[in-house]
């Protein structure tokens, strides 16, 4: 009950403070700012007391988003100064990448000799893939084909940033002629696959690399006898657990790396820039939301997945993800919660991590989009055709992207000079990459943990029961 009525209060606060930031954002009623900063502070203590009554991570995670909000708009220098805390719980997280990686998807296929089924994963896994971001493409087209948030921007009152560098110039492809660039760069695409050094891919976060390497060490130990096989298959075991158990250590700072990361996002770029790229922004979160509404919601409809259960099983990496704009500060968390849901570890283990490179929903609708964006404030005239070849080159391109915050910039730079777009318009998008990315790698995280439902259904090995009876942390 003592729980009920502070949720309740709690809701009444949240209400009262969203109504007069309207008012005044609106210029509706004159709110003196001395009110704002009252209101939005007596909100914070509200928000902990019922954060300490629910004393639930993923609570603290969200709470620790809005405060992080309100120390971005009351004291932009102390967010600015709060960043190495969040990029602190970043590299904490990416410690656990590569030996989460390495543990499960060895034991996952020397554990069980099962080689065949790790083809069929692989072929279904990017089957489903390929299905999920066309959809997201074709999405992101229709919805700025349909708002035109481009046409008519004024380019000159749009933020003006540094863009970052596109690319090291590859001496090996200028080299040759432009009638094998397209060859070169397919070749290439697979020679990016293969890791020189495991340990240095680690280093480098190069997660599809970490993969390639686990997968062909499991397939190798499976094909050892027995007597030889069972010390490392118990180790990558050993290892895996102990890994999930470090993950929920790292969990712990979470609230704390997340308001972080919310409030140097604030701090640094304000609230007054969402007013001049808001078209842009609401087209992106609009066709975000169509797309999970759309493809996500049906899918699981379908496949009667138990939904409410599935968003308790994906919010805590979704804000992690929504917050710190990567999807490897999330992955630890995901894996975890997705096989408490019913989805064999050996499934987890390899489609989330592949998904990380080929299944980015989020990042190809949004590029998509922009890309798009950026012709119609240049005034130019796109059909159809040249807008599909933008998309999907757009899709090729992408892989990879989605564990470093705002890459796909780089990519949406790259392919508007192929396709002759105007770079300078990306740069006045760069002043609100980072709201954009919270979303796009959001979708990104949610798209990847329903993937392992829909290979695990696939495979004839989802447990009904655990999904009906999952309990978040």
């Amino acid at each position: 009950m003592k729980k009920n009525k502070t949720g309740l209060v709690t809701l009444i606060c949240i209400t009262i403070a969203l109504i007069i930031t309207l008012l005044k954002e609106f210029n509706i009623v004159a709110v003196a700012d001395e009110v704002m900063i009252a209101a939005r502070w007596g909100l914070a203590v509200v928000l902990v007391a019922y954060a300490l009554t629910k004393r639930n991570l993923t609570t603290w995670i969200l709470v620790a988003m809005l405060l992080g909000v309100f120390v971005g708009v009351d004291f932009p220098n102390v967010a600015a100064a709060l960043h190495p805390l969040s990029k602190g719980f970043i590299k904490l997280v990416k410690t656990i990448v590569g030996p989460i990686l390495f543990g499960t998807l060895v034991y996952g296929i020397a554990g069980h000799s099962d080689l065949k089924q790790v083809g069929r994963m692989a072929w279904k896994s990017m089957l489903y893939f390929f299905c999920a971001t066309s959809c997201a493409i074709f999405i992101g087209l229709a919805v700025i084909n349909i708002t035109h948030a481009g046409v008519g921007v004024d380019i000159k009152k749009m933020p003006q940033q540094e863009l970052p560098t596109v690319k090291v110039v590859d001496t090996e492809l200028e080299a040759l002629p432009d009638n094998v660039h397209g060859i070169y760069k397919f070749a290439h695409f697979f020679y990016e696959l293969f890791p020189e050094n495991v340990v240095k891919s680690m280093y480098e976060n190069k997660v599809l690399q970490i993969v390639v390497f686990s997968v062909l060490f499991g397939i190798g130990l499976a094909m050892v006898e027995e007597k030889k096989r069972k010390p490392l298959v118990d180790f990558a075991e050993s290892l895996s657990e102990v890994m999930f158990k470090f993950t929920n250590l790292i969990m712990y700072f979470a609230p704390i790396g997340v308001g972080a990361a919310m409030a140097y996002t604030v701090g640094h770029l304000g609230v007054d820039i969402l007013k001049n790229l808001f078209m842009l922004l609401g087209s992106l979160y609009i066709a975000l939301i169509v797309f999970v509404l759309l493809v996500f919601v049906p899918i699981m409809l379908f496949l009667k997945i138990p939904i409410k259960k599935f968003i308790q099983a994906v919010k805590e990496p979704v804000s992690i993800a929504f917050a710190t704009t990567s999807s490897d500060a999330a992955l630890p968390k995901a894996i975890s919660n997705m096989e408490k849901f019913g989805v064999p570890r050996k499934i987890v283990s390899f489609v989330i991590p592949t998904g990380y490179s080929f299944n980015l929903d989020g990042t190809s609708l949004y590029l998509s989009l922009a890309s798009i964006f950026v012709a119609q404030a240049a005034g130019m005239d796109l059909s159809i055709g040249q807008q599909l070849a933008i998309a999907f080159t757009l899709m090729i391109t992408s892989k990879g992207v989605a564990a470093v915050p705002r890459a796909s910039l780089i990519v949406l730079i790259a392919t508007a000079e192929q396709f002759g777009l105007p770079v300078f318009i990306i740069a006045a998008i760069l002043g609100i990459d980072e709201l954009m990315d919270m979303a796009r790698t959001s979708v990104n995280v949610i798209g990847n943990c329903l993937a392992t439902v829909v290979v695990a259904k696939w495979e004839g090995e989802f447990d009904e029961s655990a999904s009906k009876n999952f309990i978040a942390d």
